[in-house]
């Protein structure tokens, strides 16, 4: 089941599946709440991998990139919710109810078998909204995403953030790069730069940040960027070519080219819509 609505400010999924990889950079304007109902899933998120067992619940604060990377796991059932903040509240009184959304790049909840009995139920209604469509399912489904967040925050609240350990030390290794990336994308970063300075073999970075990331090297660099120019478009009114240079691009032809292909429309679509 996969539902979106026409601004894509809110989507519903609900997949079984014995594989299943993101095919593209993933990062966009909205929460999503990721909720692995059986299996287990790697999950890159902003700078490392984690691995999530059945019953956890993920949820991805606006313009953070993430993917799942284990395309050879077993079967999986998962349940994503995609909503806009706009939804959460008219007055910004959701800020302090939902305030460890706020806080953090990601929300990881653990739940108990009673917590999650009760996710379950908010989740199961959801799904039958979303398939029996009657009159205001939308508006039904969106407050029931939003009753699935307080609850997950409540939780958050009264336990302490159990992190999900990393899968190995190549993957240590790997969030170590990703991290640099993350602060040094307006520079020059090549794969052989960046292995020279990490005093591994290109190859080595090459095969082991894709298997720990999902990634491709250029194609997360490019991704940050793009992330960070969307950014600069929707909240300067600076000029495309200098937004360009600044986030590392050194053609603005190149730069529209690979904006169109992560995003799927042209810069001047977010100044726009800003």
């Amino acid at each position: 089941m996969n539902y979106r609505n026409d601004t894509e400010t809110f989507v519903v999924s609900h997949r079984k599946a014995l594989s299943h990889h993101m095919p593209v950079s993933h990062f966009h304007d909205t929460f999503e709440i990721y909720y692995l109902m059986s299996g287990m899933r790697e999950f890159f998120l902003q700078d490392r991998t984690l691995t999530i067992s059945e019953g956890d619940i993920v949820i991805i604060a606006p313009n953070v990139l993430h993917r799942t990377t284990n395309t050879e796991k077993p079967q999986h059932e998962r349940f994503i919710v995609n909503l806009h903040e706009r939804y959460f509240s008219a007055d910004g009184t959701h800020r302090e109810t939902l305030q460890p959304l706020f806080e953090r790049d990601y929300l990881i909840v653990n739940g108990s078998l009673r917590d999650r009995l009760s996710m379950d139920t908010i989740t199961r209604q959801m799904l039958l909204e979303m398939r029996e469509r009657q009159p205001g399912f939308e508006l039904f489904a969106q407050a029931l995403a939003v009753q699935l967040l307080i609850a997950c925050c409540r939780q958050a609240r009264q336990e302490t953030e159990k992190q999900p350990s990393s899968p190995s030390r190549m993957h240590d290794q790997m969030s170590e790069i990703v991290r640099y990336i993350n602060g040094h994308y307006m520079e020059e970063l090549s794969l052989p730069l960046l292995a020279d300075k990490f005093y591994i073999s290109p190859y080595y970075l090459s095969r082991s940040f894709k298997a720990a990331t999902g990634f491709a090297f250029t194609e997360y660099v490019s991704s940050v960027r793009i992330k960070e120019a969307k950014k600069l478009l929707e909240g300067t009114s600076l000029k495309v070519n200098v937004i360009a240079r600044r986030v590392g691009f050194g053609s603005v032809t190149h730069f529209g080219r690979v904006f169109k292909e992560l995003t799927g429309n042209h810069p001047l679509f977010y100044r726009k819509k800003s």
